[in-house]
């Protein structure tokens, strides 16, 4: 019997569906009539078949009786498309091309669950990557050395740290990277903060009293990504690192606009699912799951007597008197992808692209779609 793989939405729509049902589903005008689910699939590429907006996958599924779970589909699947009787589209299980019954589908549930988005390319950031400010990393406790007298440490080593640590607990070892600058403002929003190793604690250590010196934590390394390093800080392995069971993607019920600071490749430009840093965060009310557009300012035109010319063309006079005589016309901005907030820290928050119309760039605009 071919063993069934589930294919598990980790993408569902709580009680907030007013969010999602605003919006007009349109369907794909070359959407299949139907779809056989393949090994692999998600939820979201399915999606994409029938809609252009394939976020808006909630309300092909929601009405459907056909399954307890209308976000839990298998492999070998057919999906059909139909309409309900106010003229909605929706997605259902053909239940007339299954090979199993329903009662047996429903206790063949082995193999890897697969998630609607390809949160392989977003694990990593979600379990260790952080974005943290300067005052939180100075409070963190810090790596003193190793039993080996190394400055870098490895695998099987005991490190030593100064602050108190919980025996038995695990622990993330961090090292403090490149500044994320609000390029709108120029201030320090935070610090990328990445995972180096993971360490267990045995000794608790101890502060500093009238009567008693400090004590070093001690902690026995699990695994390292890379070498240890004198002043690298300690946190517990959880915080800021739990994979959500579930994004509910939905518009933010407020205006926003904020800008797109940083990325975590090294190219000029980036596109469908690469990952970029925000200068937006929890303080403006961002929560994993809102679904933002991005937009590029197009560019600004010295309309002279001479004719419209780009600032980039104009003279050094217009340039420099651009405001006097010289009408300047800024063109509008255009829609250039979207994206959705996957991780979000005070000032900062963590975005996967999901559409693009043009690549995308550092300094690109967020705003609502």
């Amino acid at each position: 019997m071919l063993k069934k793989f589930a294919i598990l939405v980790t993408l569902i729509i709580m009680s907030g569906f007013f969010n999602v049902l605003a919006d007009v589903l349109k369907i794909r005008n070359d959407a299949p009539a139907s779809y056989v689910v393949k090994k692999g699939d998600t939820l979201w590429d399915i999606s994409a078949l029938y809609l252009n907006e394939p976020w808006l996958w909630p309300q092909l599924w929601q009405m459907n009786p056909q399954i307890d779970n209308p976000h839990l589909i298998y492999p070998g699947d057919t999906l059909t498309l139909t309409y309900d009787a106010q003229g909605r589209p929706r997605l259902m299980v053909n239940e007339n091309a299954k090979r199993l019954s329903p009662g047996i589908r429903k206790t063949m549930k082995g193999g890897e669950a697969v998630s609607t988005l390809p949160l392989s390319m977003i694990r990593h950031y979600l379990t260790f990557e952080q974005a943290l400010s300067e005052e939180k990393i100075a409070a963190l406790p810090y790596v003193l050395g190793s039993n080996a007298n190394v400055k870098n440490s490895v695998g099987d080593h005991t490190i030593y740290t100064k602050g108190v640590l919980e025996p038995g607990a695990s622990y993330g070892v961090y090292r403090k990277g490149k500044p994320y600058i609000d390029l709108e403002t120029g201030d320090l929003l935070g610090y990328e903060t990445t995972l180096v190793a993971t360490a267990r604690a045995f000794r608790a250590g101890r502060d500093a009293t009238d009567s008693t010196p400090i004590e070093a934590a001690s902690l026995k390394v699990l695994s390292v990504k890379r070498e240890i390093k004198q002043g690298d800080r300690v946190m517990p392995a959880l915080d800021g690192q739990a994979l959500p069971a579930f994004f509910v993607m939905q518009k933010p019920e407020f205006e926003i606009n904020g800008t797109i600071i940083d990325t975590t490749s090294n190219l000029r430009e980036f596109s469908k699912w690469d990952i970029v840093v925000l200068n937006r965060g929890s303080l403006n009310e961002l929560k994993p799951g809102h679904m933002l557009g991005i937009y590029r300012n197009s560019p600004t035109v010295i309309d002279g007597k001479n004719g419209p010319v780009y600032v980039e063309d104009a003279t050094k006079l217009q340039k420099m008197f651009k405001n006097f005589g010289d009408d300047t016309i800024a063109l509008p901005r255009e829609k250039v992808g979207e994206l959705m907030v996957f991780k979000v820290s005070e000032n900062v928050s963590f975005g996967i692209v999901t559409k693009t119309q043009q690549p995308i760039r550092v300094g690109d605009t967020i705003a609502n779609l």
